[in-house]
């Protein structure tokens, strides 16, 4: 995963979350700290590396600043080797025999994207090494090196495999290094893949001089069970929400009450999607919303507050949502990145000097730089209210009647004449100041640009957000807060309060009657798209760039199709199903960077690949990931995979020449890139509001014990998922 950068700034801010899905056998978590370089390569400032077992106990996740350390080749390594080793009896004396097969995914120390790899074996003082592989990350030595044991040889000393990059020029880079103990070879011997470690590191962090990095990291591991274990688990949830007590003592408030403030988000997450997989969403939302509402006696501070009611919509729109918040505002967010005005409100920021881009004549004064930034700021926002209540038919139908469910549940509680503002602004306040004007701050957040706004930029984003929160609110906070000189907005924003009431009552007038579940997505719905420039795997002999032909890529969970222009007609379909592998492609198989290979299986079982450049890393890693998530189910998934190309009669990975010898590298369809499009998986989602509870038990025993009565549901279904708990105490 990758930020964006922040341009020429020593103090930068990023506020960025990614959720990486890892193998359950990770070893480390890496930050590296770059300096982006238009020219050439990045400049290394400095990195922070977390092992999996310092991540994993701190249970409640990491969050502090951490000093940077140098960046030190010797500890930069990656990849395995593969070696046997074994002592043996020979005319009357001892030999260790090491046999150094091959090694895998070495680091690329070389300009050209690859190595040129050595082994190395040290025993007591001896020294032995095998042949050079010239530019390869996947050499294969097969070589047996031999040490003869004297009589009285110190078990303790160590057996060292070392891997290193030869270059004829200065000395060698160091790729890595195994050790073995002599004694526990003389017992028995060993043959297999071991990871490559660095020298052990003999500096710490730098004492904070190369600066510091806060980081958030939480580790969620968690082992997930069949189906059936989760099953009284669902039934219990989707009882709560079918068949609520009177007595509000379900499942799922008793899950709230013993939910901490900071999982609340986690589990409204889950909960959805659970909800979302049994097509009942809906109920799920108005039971909670209802909870909600009928404990609030101030319309005013009507979810206002982090409550379960309050983050499941959040995250509701979020999941079903996103599409629909780019079709609104990514061409308006885009024209005010592009276009660069500088817009200042406030007497006590306005910068006289930054006003050349108004008036290439003097200075504008003070006034008529306020004059000229309320004319920009009502244009945007004049743009950005049309597009917005414009927009009742591009709003997801789900969406519109769980607006429609709440609207009606806070009119029924909330009757008053004085309150009928009340139904208007509860749609408002998720729609605007949980949807739109968090969108509008931070665009780089919800995808709507690849790169933050540099700091002119983020003022106006920042101005028109307060503005669309106050139009959210219905305007009722207006001039009573601190920011006086947002005064000059204020005609516009009560003018715009009519049409928002109009457009949440067009929003809210949809057929809720039909009893039909309403699921996630549409299998043939797009779930990513774009131009990408794609190379067949044929005429691999020709390495020019103009071999690559830019098209445009669409994805669903059926197909993954291609064509000139989003416009052209005939489009050539790759069904999903057939896809056994996503990967990356080594630079030096093409010479070009960010490239990735999709194999197929084709219907007479024959295996293609489809060669495919992505403009940067961030695309590349996008890519990737959703294409790895439609196919996770897939029958066909390779484990292996060459990450280079059949090229001149061999593999640029590997130097193999048989084109049809089995990948060099495994495959890696478990890593992926959390987002809202993330395919529902039942399981892990019932799994983690499992531990939820789990982490909770001593409480919700109290609670639960504390509501029996004559009136009390039976407590057969209360306690059906508690076996799981003496069962399985370590999720």
């Amino acid at each position: 995963a990758r930020t964006a950068t922040v341009w020429k700034n020593l103090n930068p801010f990023w506020g960025e979350e990614y959720t990486l899905h890892l193998p359950m056998g990770f070893h480390n978590l890496s930050f590296y700290v770059l300096d982006e370089d238009t020219i050439g390569h990045d400049d290394a400032i400095g990195k922070i590396s977390l092992s999996k077992d310092f991540i994993s106990s701190h249970s409640r996740g990491i969050d502090s600043w951490i000093n940077l350390s140098p960046v030190d080749p010797n500890e930069e390594v990656q990849g395995e080797i593969s070696v046997e080793l074994q002592v043996v009896e020979e005319s009357h004396k001892r030999v260790l025999c090491c046999h150094v097969i091959e090694a895998r995914d070495l680091a690329p120390r070389d300009t050209s994207g690859t190595s040129d790899p050595f082994a190395r074996v040290l025993w007591n003082g001896q020294v032995l090494e095998t042949a050079v592989s010239i530019k390869t990350r996947f050499p294969r030595w097969d070589e047996l090196l031999e040490f003869v044991l004297e009589e009285g040889t110190a078990g303790e000393t160590p057996l060292i495999v070392e891997v290193w990059d030869w270059d004829m020029v200065g000395k060698n880079d160091f790729l890595g290094r195994v050790e073995f103990s002599l004694d526990a070879l003389q017992k028995a011997p060993v043959k297999g893949w071991y990871r490559l470690l660095p020298f052990t590191s003999t500096e710490g962090d730098a004492g904070g001089k190369l600066g510091a990095l806060r980081l958030r990291v939480r580790l969620a591991e968690d082992r997930i069970l069949p189906s059936r274990y989760y099953q009284p688990l669902i039934d219990l949830l989707v009882e709560s929400v079918m068949c609520p007590s009177e007595e509000d003592v379900t499942p799922l408030a008793l899950l709230e009450e013993v939910c901490s403030l900071e999982s609340r988000q986690d589990v409204a997450t889950k909960l959805v999607k659970i909800f979302l997989g049994q097509g009942l969403v809906l109920p799920f939302l108005d039971y909670v919303n209802l909870r909600e509402v009928s404990r609030t006696t101030d319309p005013n501070t009507l979810f206002r507050s982090n409550s379960l009611a309050s983050k499941s919509m959040e995250q509701f729109m979020k999941v079903v949502g996103m599409p629909y918040l780019h079709e609104v505002l990514k061409a308006i967010i885009n024209r005010i990145f592009e276009e660069k005005k500088y817009v200042e409100l406030d007497p006590c920021k306005i910068e006289p000097s930054r006003t050349r881009r108004i008036s290439f004549k003097s200075s504008l004064s003070e006034a008529q730089i306020r004059e000229s930034s309320l004319e920009v700021l009502t244009g945007y926002l004049g743009d950005i209210v049309e597009s917005i209540v414009s927009s009742t038919e591009k709003c997801p139908p789900i969406m519109r009647v769980a607006f429609k469910q709440l609207h009606k549940r806070v009119d029924d509680h909330f009757p008053e004449a004085e309150n009928q503002d009340a139904k208007y602004i509860a749609i408002s306040g998720f729609l605007f100041l949980r949807f739109f004007a968090p969108a509008i701050l931070t665009p780089k957040l919800f995808n709507l640009r690849d790169q933050h706004a540099d700091t002119q930029t983020s003022r106006t984003l920042l101005l028109l957000a307060k503005a669309v929160q106050s139009i959210g609110n219905l305007g009722l906070q207006l001039g009573h807060g601190k920011e006086q000189w947002m005064e000059p907005l204020h005609p516009f924003i009560l003018s715009s309060i009519g049409q928002v009431k109009e457009f949440l009552d067009w929003l809210i007038n949809v057929d809720s009657s039909e009893k039909k579940p309403w699921t996630l997505f549409h299998p043939s719905a797009t779930i990513k798209e774009g131009y990408l420039n794609k190379r067949k795997a044929e005429g691999l002999h020709l390495v020019s760039r103009f071999t690559f032909k830019k098209r445009y890529f669409w994805l669903s969970n059926e197909s993954l199709s291609y064509s000139k222009s989003p416009e052209w007609q005939v489009r050539t379909s790759i069904p999903v199903q057939q896809i056994c592998a996503v990967e990356r492609v080594d630079e030096n198989a093409f010479q070009q960077s960010h490239m990735m290979q999709i194999t197929t299986r084709e219907n007479g079982g024959q295996l293609s690949t489809m060669y495919i450049q992505c403009k940067n890393v961030n695309e590349l890693n996008q890519w990737l990931s959703a294409i790895r998530k439609v196919m996770v189910s897939n029958d066909c998934l390779l484990p292996f995979c060459h990450p280079g190309a059949f090229r001149g009669s061999r593999w640029t990975c590997c130097l193999q020449t048989d084109r049809a010898v089995r990948g060099c590298s495994r495959t890696h369809s478990a890593v992926t890139l959390g987002d809202w499009s993330d395919p529902l998986d039942p399981d892990t989602e019932a799994q983690m509001v499992y531990r939820q509870l789990l982490l909770g038990r001593d409480k919700l025993r109290c609670s639960w014990k504390g509501s029996q009565g004559p009136s009390s549901p039976a407590p057969c279904n209360a306690a059906s998922f508690c076996p799981m708990w003496d069962s399985n105490p370590q999720p």
